[in-house]
């Protein structure tokens, strides 16, 4: 079980356009194996789970500790993860040993759900709620998670950077 990829997907989905299955699908991209299993009645159950994760974000945003704690057990207790020991994938015969968060059986809304719950839960624990952010480029809005040495990350990615900054200069020469 690698916990900062089931971080990642905490935050992928909080992100996603979850208003269609092609939408679902783009946000697991690097998930082929959920991702080209998905149907359309996963994207309730996951439209769900999007909707608790940002909730417990948007507590990380504001300060509110309570909250993140209410918010991610509600997360955990609605898809616990389920964990199993899996050894498939391995070359030569020797066994990739890994853990899944759900049976081999579960449908793929069940196990990104419980990925996703328990990412965010290990990003708390690994993180603390104040290195977590939403972008501070206008009319983004992006959910991230600042692992910089100095906490000081505003932005989710260089590109609203340097929007920002650029319309800031631009701003500036005009007066």
């Amino acid at each position: 079980m690698d916990n900062a990829d089931y971080t990642a997907i905490a935050l992928r989905l909080a992100n996603a356009d979850l208003s269609s299955l092609d939408d679902l699908r783009a946000a697991l991209h690097d998930e082929p194996w959920w991702a080209d299993r998905l149907h359309e009645h996963d994207l309730d159950v996951l439209r769900e789970v999007a909707a608790g994760i940002r909730r417990a974000l948007d507590a990380m945003v504001a300060g509110d500790p309570d909250a993140v704690l209410a918010e991610t057990n509600r997360l955990l207790e609605a898809h616990p993860p389920r964990p199993r020991l899996s050894g498939h994938g391995g070359e030569h015969d020797v066994p990739n040993w890994h853990v899944h968060v759900a049976g081999p059986d579960a449908p793929p809304a069940t196990e990104v759900a419980a990925a996703a719950a328990w990412g965010l839960a290990q990003g708390v624990v690994d993180h603390g709620t104040r290195r977590w952010g939403r972008c501070g480029a206008s009319g983004c809005g992006t959910y991230f998670l600042d692992t910089s040495t100095n906490q000081a990350k505003r932005f989710c990615s260089a590109r609203c950077a340097n929007r920002v900054h650029v319309a800031a200069f631009r701003a500036r020469q005009r007066t």
